[in-house]
């Protein structure tokens, strides 16, 4: 025991590593001079010019891409419009009138873009009146019955004469009338009609 005792006094002891300390680096903000730090009146300013450099371009793409859809007018008296076929042309009478024989009722472009009839006289001339093609009932596109001499909406049933009045429900209403009028080019201009319709013998319910 004497022995065992004096070999572990012997042994040496192990050297215990000495422990490091963690040391956090601290961040300081470094110190901005008064004279540097934008007030608020400056970054309004700016907000401005950037708000006013990206509106611009913005406003001419929305203006270009709005004035797409409007049909250009090519004149008329009272805030007329020319009429204009399938391919978007104005519509020259003479030419018209090549192609569409008495009794005629054929879709042009009318007044704000809605489909419009031309209507061809029996003595082949073209009727001072357009018929606005869409059914006063839900909006329907009216087609032409050649056969019957009359329109008849495809939706619900409603039927018009060929002057377009309603002989026929669930439409409450004729269709709507526009001057079909021809300006020095030959060319045909619709115009808001605003007399008294002559089928109905009242005030126009579109005006």
């Amino acid at each position: 025991m004497a022995m065992l005792s004096a070999r572990r006094m012997a042994a040496p002891a192990k050297a215990q590593a000495p422990r490091r300390s963690r040391v956090m680096p601290v961040v300081r903000a470094a110190a901005v001079p008064a004279g540097d730090v934008p007030d608020m009146n400056k970054r309004n300013i700016m907000n401005l010019i950037l708000l006013g450099g990206a509106g611009l371009p913005i406003s001419y793409l929305t203006y270009g891409y709005a004035a797409f859809f409007v049909p250009p007018s090519a004149g008329g008296g009272g805030g007329g419009q020319a009429a204009k076929d399938a391919l978007g042309n104005d519509v020259k009478v003479a030419d018209w009138l090549k192609t569409h024989l008495p009794g005629d009722h054929s879709l042009a472009q009318g007044l704000k873009g809605d489909p419009t009839y031309l209507v061809v006289t029996n003595d082949g001339q073209l009727e001072k009146y357009g018929l606005n093609a869409v059914c006063t009932h839900l909006g329907c596109v009216v087609p032409w019955v050649a056969a019957e001499n009359k329109f008849k909406c495809p939706c619900h049933g409603s039927q018009y004469n060929a002057e377009g009045k309603v002989v026929r429900g669930p439409a409450p209403l004729s269709l709507a009338l526009a001057h079909a009028d021809i300006n020095d080019a030959g060319v045909v201009i619709f115009s808001t009609w605003t007399e008294t319709d002559f089928r109905t013998g009242e005030a126009p319910w579109w005006s």
